[in-house]
């Protein structure tokens, strides 16, 4: 999956000409900030992005806390992702902006390095499958514990910090299930390698506090999009078996966008299928992103 072109650094390259030196900074190090955007085909045939006002002030946040200064102004971030998806012909793609500390230094300080900035735009599917967003996916409890707070950023997408990610990743597909679901360093659920979690019970839907756990933007969406629905959401600590005793469990993320979860560790969650509530969310997410609901057009950046 590739498009035509990326910005780099302030212009439009084929896209077999973004390239970076083998010794650049972040490949050696992972020192470099990134979104996942989303943008939707909508009904008149347009394509709107998904929040991308939030997902920019997220990449900057991300930037501050990382120390780093991005050589551009969010407001040029912001033209510049739209104009991408615009060069490359797309309608419904995924878009990934990455700053990142781009000189040929070995060592681990990259004072002095210079950040270098690329947005790239791409056609893009169901990250879990679509069979995965409709009927549920498989998860595992990984036997890797997520990024401890006071160790990284829970609140900055840092590339190095998804090491963690890759290796519950791959721990669980070697094992034969779609997703995995790390616990934090108290043992309570924390998230997927690259999505929050939700689930619900009696009518109550629930999600893990902030502290551990990145501020997604898909699960900000959520969170109002369930109030609006009539099940108000709950911040709260939860348990595996907790879990395995929910009505549903779904995943919520850029990427994933709501994918419920059918089975944990092998035991069927509710009916073993998605269930009422993610589908009712589902349904009002899909026709926001969309374009056919008035109500939520603030959250579009019309391309």
């Amino acid at each position: 999956m590739k498009a035509e072109k990326i910005w780099l650094d302030g212009s439009f390259v084929p896209w077999d000409q973004a390239q970076v030196h083998v010794m650049t900074h972040a490949l050696h190090y992972g020192t470099s900030v990134f979104e996942g955007i989303r943008a939707y085909e909508t009904k008149d045939g347009g394509a709107a992005i998904f929040r991308l006002r939030e997902h920019v002030d997220r990449l900057f946040n991300s930037a501050t806390i990382f120390r780093m200064e991005i050589p551009f102004t969010k407001e040029e971030i912001f033209e510049v992702i739209k104009e991408t998806v615009r060069v490359n012909n797309l309608k419904s793609c995924y878009i990934r902006p990455l700053a990142f500390w781009g000189g040929e230094k070995v060592g681990l300080n990259p004072k002095d390095v210079p950040v270098r900035v690329m947005v790239a735009a791409l056609p893009f599917g169901a990250y879990l499958g679509e069979e995965g967003l409709w009927k549920g996916v498989r998860a595992k409890i990984s036997s890797y514990t997520r990024n401890y707070i006071n160790s990284t950023s829970t609140k900055a997408k840092i590339g190095g910090n998804y090491v963690n990610s890759v290796f519950a990743s791959l721990e669980v597909s070697a094992e034969g299930y779609d997703e995995a679901i790390l616990l934090d360093t108290n043992g309570f659920v924390a998230e997927g390698p690259g999505e929050n979690i939700f689930w619900a019970r009696e009518s109550k839907v629930f999600t893990t506090p902030l502290p551990t756990v990145l501020e997604g933007i898909t699960r900000s969406s959520v969170i109002t999009l369930a109030g609006d629905l009539g099940y108000p959401v709950v911040e709260a600590y939860t348990t595996r078996d907790e879990l395995y005793i929910a009505d549903e469990v779904w995943f919520t993320g850029t990427a994933a966008e709501l994918t419920p979860i059918r089975e944990i560790d092998g035991i069927t969650i509710g009916k073993g299928e998605a269930g009422p509530i993610v589908r009712a969310i589902q349904d009002k997410f899909y026709k926001i992103v969309a374009g056919e609901d008035p109500a939520y057009e603030h959250w579009l950046a019309r391309v």
